[in-house]
């Protein structure tokens, strides 16, 4: 039988969540998504700039909402989902639990309180969100896919950045964990790891670490939101059917160098 990319490739109908999806790689995913015919709720902390970018979206003829909340708070994750699927009418096919942060300090100097943030949000809310999403899934004859969002320091330690690179850490391991779980009950969960993205993130290095890491990319530059929307509508599509527990690296072969 011919194989039909066009059929597994395609997301239109889907019913998403993508947190963190007010700006940067999180709002280049969503687009992927909501130019390709799915409803997606944007969640973020950020309410005046999330209700810009459902604006523009809406605008556009897109299926595009936003709910605002802190996801650093449990009962805020609480109340967002379920405002999230009342927008979505009970259904979720995808689950893209991509908000994250990131702290710089020496590890002898790192404030306690920054670490249990840099954790709450870049961990503790994407298993409480993929919980809730595996809850919602379970039960629907589709089942549905999970991406979660890895990075660089998922295999080398960075600079000055010890949360962040447990949280990262964590979230490669939590992927794996999940999809063997998940794998015989119609649920596809894996993660995208971005190299070093032209974001908000990185906007605070200097230029001269700017230069040497881009020395260090055989692309020749770094990666921008467009780039993750490839790999996000595969992930999301049909197409990824039997791919279960892979962290996948975008990242113009910087980790291969």
């Amino acid at each position: 039988m011919k194989y039909d990319y066009k059929e597994k490739f395609s997301v239109e109908g889907k019913h998403c969540i993508v947190t963190g999806g007010a700006q940067g790689l999180s709002r280049g995913m969503a687009e992927a998504l909501l130019e390709n015919g799915c409803k997606v709720v944007l969640m973020d902390v950020q309410e005046e700039k999330l209700n810009q970018v459902v604006k523009e979206y809406c605008d556009m003829g897109y299926q595009a909402y936003g709910v605002c909340g802190n996801l650093a708070d449990r009962t805020e994750i609480d109340r967002m989902f379920e405002e999230a699927m009342e927008i979505l009418e009970g259904k979720l096919d995808v689950l893209i639990p991509a908000a994250g942060i990131q702290r710089r300090h020496l590890p002898e100097e790192f404030p306690i309180e920054e670490w249990d943030l840099v954790l709450n949000i870049n961990l503790n809310h994407v298993f409480i969100m993929c919980q809730k999403a595996l809850q919602v899934m379970l039960n629907q004859k589709s089942g549905g896919k999970i991406i979660n969002i890895a990075s660089m320091v998922s295999w080398f330690g960075g600079t000055t950045v010890p949360a962040y690179t447990a949280s990262k850490g964590a979230v490669t391991q939590l992927t794996k964990s999940l999809a063997v779980d998940c794998a015989g009950r119609n649920i596809n969960i894996n993660a995208l790891a971005p190299g070093y993205m032209d974001t908000e993130m990185c906007a605070n290095m200097t230029q001269a670490r700017k230069e040497e890491t881009t020395l260090r990319i055989p692309a020749g530059r770094w990666g921008t939101p467009d780039d993750m929307k490839g790999p996000v509508l595969f992930l999301a599509s049909e197409a990824s059917s039997y791919l279960n527990g892979a962290v996948i690296p975008v990242d113009g072969a910087y980790l291969v160098k």
